[in-house]
């Protein structure tokens, strides 16, 4: 290797990322330790660390404190388009969308959802809360908030909930459309950890919005924590594929 003049690091580097081409490391596994490398490409630790920020910077790998390097995964693109539409966004890129339901229950509505849907505080409330899956490995929890009053039985329909835009066109005769949406980066909690597979100290992407129907009446309030490792939150029209 000596011999190259391409620096020893990026040399390293491609190796790495020839290995990743052969399948030898596959997206979404995890590197051999700092250690194994430098003994498998006899060269010294401080080399390794190099090449790894370089793929690192290129976005070919994933440095995750506490856990170690693993082989990045092709984002899932999200457009925040006009209207909600999760699983045609995941189908358009050949995922495979499920989920689990988490919570499905009546509540009263506190203040705080109260003022995002526009009622009085006490009034009941469909709370929906979905694990959303593309191609079986957890990207999103959702938490919905529909006024039972202007949904009425809603919570009878459990088994349609794969697709709440779908249930709300059939059952209500009302589109599900996007009017706001706050977006957050913070860590993610405890029990979102556990459901979502990562750990405490990885960051998610908190989306808040209301969504209406077609007469613009607010339908529903949503607080939804996407994995930062996972998805891509696109804005802008370009992006919207519907």
């Amino acid at each position: 290797m000596s011999l190259n003049p391409v620096p020893i690091h990026l040399q390293v580097a491609e190796r790495i990322r020839h290995n990743i081409k052969q399948g030898i490391y596959r997206v979404g596994e995890q590197l051999p330790q700092e250690s194994l490398l430098s003994q498998c490409f006899n060269v010294n630790r401080h080399i390794i660390r190099r090449a790894i920020a370089c793929l690192k910077s290129e976005g070919v790998l994933n440095i995750e404190p506490g856990r170690g390097i693993f082989v990045t995964k092709k984002p899932i693109i999200y457009p925040l388009g006009k209207r909600v539409r999760y699983n045609e966004i995941l189908i358009n890129q050949g995922l495979e969308p499920s989920f689990q339901l988490l919570k499905c229950i009546e509540i009263k509505a506190d203040l705080l959802v109260a003022n995002h849907l526009e009622i009085l505080v006490g009034e009941s409330v469909a709370w929906i809360e979905r694990l959303m899956f593309a191609n079986n490995v957890p990207i999103s929890i959702t938490s919905s908030y529909f006024p039972l009053d202007y949904f009425p039985n809603l919570l009878a329909y459990e088994a349609q909930m794969w697709s709440i835009s779908r249930l709300l066109r059939e059952i209500y005769g009302c589109d599900h459309l996007r009017r706001n949406t706050w977006i957050s980066s913070r860590l993610v909690d405890a029990d979102d950890a556990q459901l979502l597979h990562i750990s405490t100290t990885s960051s998610i992407l908190r989306v808040e919005s209301i969504n209406v129907d077609q007469h613009n009446h607010i339908i529903e309030y949503g607080i939804t924590r996407f994995r930062g490792d996972q998805i891509e939150l696109g804005l802008g029209s370009q992006c919207f594929p519907l």
